[in-house]
């Protein structure tokens, strides 16, 4: 080996085009080894380009100093310990784009096959059938797609479906309306009103809390007859048992799965014995075209990081150490925090509307530091949930743009009534609203200022937000609600403009309010508004940034 080269390590299999990349590169040398014995191989490499053969758990990452950057050549990074990985400093990319295509196609595929019934007809020819009328099918030409979540993936589907005379409409929380139309989908805010006016529904989100049985016996109820699913995403997005259960009472026509909660699935599996569910193992990306493609990507990924410095689809935070981190580390978390917030606020006041663009300004000796991490920390929490790959300050701003989120930051050395002060404003589809935050010491975080009323609120743990009339005994009922429910308020700001005016208080409490609660808190005759927000508890680490290596 070659001291002075900066070693690469290949534990599985990559493409020669591939491999042609680094071995151009005079900086870079490359070690070809096994997912066996991967701990031992580490230690004397600057970087690993791995597929999903080779597992990097928290026991194999530990103690890895020379270990820089673990490049995913697929999409999934299950088989990384991102946690372990951030703890060690170790950067972890992966390559979303190069398996697009391939998956969309496959998905398309599915969603014919199932529509023709292809698989059930070619079994009966090679049993030396012919049955042509039990095996009629449907056209797709008129018929309704809908898409779960408008990534890469979701909208390739989009445009070949489009291609085939198909109607699509589509669900995706940040995607703005502008970008939707540019595609010819038909845009929705909220899963349910898709449900019921579609007859092929295929899903393209994460797998998250959020979204674990998102399509389930509910929702499979209320779908058209004859309507079909394909999963291509994530394991675990369908319900399976509630799907199988569905398909044999007839209430979905069929269904089609690439991806399961268990990968392979058990021998013994019910999803793999039912009529009218087709199941593949996995082969989205299993074209010689996308395996090609992400082997370009993740040595060109590679590549630039060791070389160029460069960081491209980061999964989890990129180290920042010294100095600089400390710095900046309490604005990170204010920034996330305030996206958050107005994320939760966004689904709860304007239905999940659209986002055209998002204003990030600065104000005081906050706009002296770096904006750009502290923007991307908030554009992170704004997308905490729906996007199609975890965001991140990394990503966040280009997982933005891709939805036709527009990014304005401003800044001002002038102080106004805080030392710092950062503003974020929302412009959606049907409004705007603003939020501010400033940081109290070094590290309290403060909601200072919301629907422009003036406050001095807790940014962490559980928020109750109750817009309402200035009324005298009101504040006394809130609390007698809270003590009845068996919720202890922590803290509590009240922001007003005029004696018996509108107004707005924010509740920080010590455990969730109950929907019971929060309805009996709005049937009170001067309370106009009332809004649940969940935040990290105070001095946790942002998800991203754990340590500094």
């Amino acid at each position: 080996m070659n001291d002075s080269k900066l070693r690469i390590l290949i534990t599985d299999n990559l493409s020669d085009a591939g491999l042609a990349i680094l071995q151009e590169s005079p900086e870079l040398e490359i070690v070809m080894g096994s997912p066996e014995n991967v701990r031992e191989q580490l230690q004397e490499v600057d970087g690993v380009i791995i597929r999903s053969g080779t597992k990097l758990t928290a026991e194999v990452l530990a103690g890895q100093p020379r270990l820089k950057v673990i490049v995913r050549a697929g999409v999934g990074v299950d088989n990384v310990d991102l946690d372990a990985a951030t703890r060690e400093g170790i950067i972890v990319m992966n390559t979303p784009a190069g398996n697009t295509t391939s998956t969309a196609e496959h998905a398309f595929a599915l969603m014919a096959s199932l529509s023709r019934n292809i698989p059930q007809a070619a079994a009966t020819m090679k049993a030396g059938g012919w049955d042509r009328s039990k095996y009629t099918g449907s056209q797709l030409a008129g018929k309704t797609l809908a898409v779960i979540g408008l990534g890469r993936i979701g909208l390739t589907l989009a445009r070949r479906a489009l291609a085939f005379e198909m109607k699509v409409i589509g669900y995706d929380p940040f995607l703005s309306e502008e970008r939707a139309r540019e595609f010819g989908i038909e845009l929705y805010r909220e899963v349910d009103d898709v449900i019921d006016k579609c007859d092929y529904l295929s899903v393209h989100t994460p797998l998250t809390e959020e979204t674990r049985g998102l399509i389930n016996a509910e929702r499979m109820q209320r779908m058209r007859p004859g309507a079909r699913i394909i999963n291509c995403a994530r394991g675990g997005i369908v319900d399976e048992a509630d799907l199988i259960a569905a398909v044999r009472a007839g209430t979905i026509a069929g269904a089609a799965l690439d991806v399961y909660p268990q990968e392979p699935p058990a021998k013994d599996d019910p999803i793999r014995g039912v009529d009218n569910i087709i199941t593949t193992p996995h082969l989205g990306a299993s074209t010689a075209e996308a395996q090609e493609s992400v082997a370009v990507e993740a040595a060109e990924i590679i590549s630039a990081f060791l070389v160029n410095n460069e960081v491209r689809h980061a999964i989890n935070m990129a180290p920042i150490s010294g100095p600089e981190l400390q710095e900046s580390r309490a604005y990170l978390d204010l920034g996330y925090r305030l996206g958050l917030l107005q994320t939760q606020l966004l689904k709860q006041r304007f239905q999940s509307a659209g986002i055209q663009e998002a204003k990030i300004a600065y104000r005081g000796e906050v706009s002296e530091k770096k904006t750009r991490l502290i923007t991307s920390a908030y554009i992170a929490g704004l997308l905490s949930s729906g996007a199609e790959e975890p965001a991140n300050i990394i990503n966040a701003e280009s997982i933005a743009r891709e939805r036709g989120i527009q990014i304005t930051e401003s800044s001002s050395r002038e102080a106004g009534d805080f030392t710092s002060i950062v503003t974020t404003t929302l412009v959606t589809d049907n409004g705007e609203f603003s939020v501010s935050g400033t940081i109290f010491g070094d590290r309290f975080l403060r909601l200072v200022r919301l629907d422009g009323f003036h406050l001095d609120a807790y940014l962490d743990g559980q928020l109750l937000i109750f817009r309402h009339q200035d009324k005298p005994g009101l504040i006394g009922f809130i609390g007698t609600v809270c003590g009845n429910h068996g919720v202890n308020i922590s803290h509590m700001s009240l922001g007003r403009e005029d004696n018996g005016g509108e107004a707005i208080a924010v509740l920080n409490l010590d455990s969730v309010p109950s929907k019971e609660a929060a309805e009996e808190v709005l049937a009170h005759a001067a309370v106009t508004g009332v809004e649940l927000v969940t935040l990290p508890p105070s001095g946790e680490p942002l998800p991203w940034l754990d340590s500094a290596k």
